[in-house]
């Protein structure tokens, strides 16, 4: 008589991943680690023998995010770990959620994967054990066509807002061949766009002295300008050149050197650079590592050099002892700088941070209606720079085809490369061919623009 082996059933993890896309990376790295060791995912709660939620810590606003997150998953699961950058608050959650199983910080890996493994064991067995074990790149929660890539962790800066050298620890930069051996197999996979991500992006190499490491027979030196000079080597399995974003790249004077690197297109013409403030007493208090000194001079020279380059940043508005003569300097400064894609945000007070300390506290009403002018003035501004690009013609990769509509036409959501995902704007296009990809690179004729998107359609359809 034939007899079969019942494998076990296998233990299932479903995972909440909140905040930025850092906390993402971190999300993939440990959904990786836990299949190694024989578990499966879980896409709903129902399905899950335990739950992560991956918080963040950043505002108080995120928060309040990460709780009401952690309560649904008690709510709708009840076996609940905790992790991420609130995990360092482990009594505000405990106080909160007393049922939570769990509580651990921002990537420590192991002691995420030792509480799964604790109140969910994973399925033992000869046929399990057996799973090969995947790369860190296997597991995504990004789209196949885009990944993001971090290349280190932590914070070597002490801004009186934030407290993320507190969460995440001082600056830590990963081997540059390990950097690039990630890239290489990403883009293998599918990968057609590789955003690069730290907490700083510049620094990055800083505290191993820019160690030289072996790549592709040739010493290659941890350092921003070199790293991007390689990522610009990558192909696609197809011969494509994938799209290489750098994000989070404080403005020090070795960036300029990968201006060039744009304008031979070995990098996507694009740097997202976190301003904060422009007025030097605002800049001050918040001890920015970097001020506004010959940051116009550069921004024009960049476009001298590279004229298709997209600037995107990020302000504050209502920082303690912010005036309005401080306020009006920024507005006259986003008038000069012309950035092409702007994101504001009111002051917060965070638990930790310097700035709680700081003297002349904004009122809300008055953060509320600087945050309204500021935004007028970076919408009007958007408008006017989206405007003008109708009639021209420019690369999109596409992120999501649509259904045929009742006439059989089918419309697609793309990116220009002045367009990171999930943060700035979209390429809506009409009547795109019914064998378009995902991931694809086109060619559009952009027909119409409004403050934020671009419409038209695929050169040739």
């Amino acid at each position: 008589m034939n007899t079969t082996t019942k494998l076990p059933d296998q233990k299932k993890v479903g995972m909440v991943s909140l905040g930025c896309p850092k906390a993402l990376v971190d999300s993939e790295r440990i959904l990786t680690r836990l299949r190694a060791d024989g578990y499966a995912m879980s896409p709903d709660y129902a399905g899950a023998d335990v739950v992560l939620v991956n918080t963040c810590g950043f505002l108080d606003s995120a928060k309040e995010e990460s709780l009401a997150a952690i309560g649904e998953a008690i709510s709708e699961n009840g076996r609940v770990i905790v992790t991420g950058c609130m995990g360092d608050e482990a009594e505000a959650i405990r106080a909160a959620h007393p049922q939570v199983l769990a509580i651990t910080g921002a990537h420590q890996y192991e002691q995420v994967v030792e509480a799964v493994h604790e109140h969910a064991p994973p399925s033992q067995g000869p046929f399990i054990d057996l799973i090969p074990q995947p790369s860190e790149a296997d597991i995504k929660l990004t789209p196949r066509h885009y990944s993001y890539l971090k290349i280190s962790e932590g914070c070597n800066h002490s801004c009186a807002f934030c407290i993320i050298p507190q969460l995440r620890g001082k600056l830590a930069s990963r081997r540059v061949d390990a950097v690039l051996r990630e890239a290489e197999k990403l883009v293998a996979a599918g990968t057609k766009e590789l955003l690069v991500i730290s907490q700083d992006t510049s620094a990055y190499g800083v505290d191993i002295r820019h160690e030289e490491r072996m790549w592709k027979d040739h010493p290659v030196r941890a350092h921003m300008t070199d790293l991007a000079r390689e990522l610009g080597q990558l192909k696609t399995p197809g011969g494509e050149q994938p799209w290489v974003r750098l994000h989070y790249v404080y403005p020090y004077p070795h960036v300029d050197a990968v201006i060039p690197l744009m304008a031979e297109g070995l990098l996507t013409p694009y740097l997202d650079i976190p301003f904060q403030h422009a007025a030097p007493s605002v800049l001050r208090r918040m001890k920015r590592p970097a001020n506004e000194a010959k940051v116009l001079e550069r921004l024009k020279a960049w476009r001298e050099i590279c004229p298709d380059i997209a600037i995107r940043s990020s302000f504050v508005v209502g920082f303690p002892g912010e005036t309005e003569d401080d306020f009006k300097y920024l507005l006259d400064w986003l008038e000069e700088a012309q950035l092409d894609r702007v994101g504001a945000f009111r002051f917060e007070p965070v638990e930790g941070a310097q700035a709680n300390a700081l003297p002349d506290p904004v009122p809300e009403a008055v953060k509320e209606e600087r945050y309204a002018r500021v935004m007028e003035v970076t919408e009007r501004i958007s408008a006017a720079k989206l405007a003008k690009k109708v009639g021209t013609r420019i690369p999109v990769i596409i992120d999501e085809i649509g259904e045929p509509d009742d006439d059989g036409d089918i419309g697609a959501t793309g990116r220009s490369q002045a367009d990171a995902p999930e943060i700035d704007g979209a390429v809506y296009l009409r009547n795109v061919p019914a064998d378009l990809q995902q991931g694809d690179f086109v060619t559009v004729e952009v027909e119409d623009a409004d403050a934020h998107d671009l419409y038209g359609v695929i050169e040739g359809s």
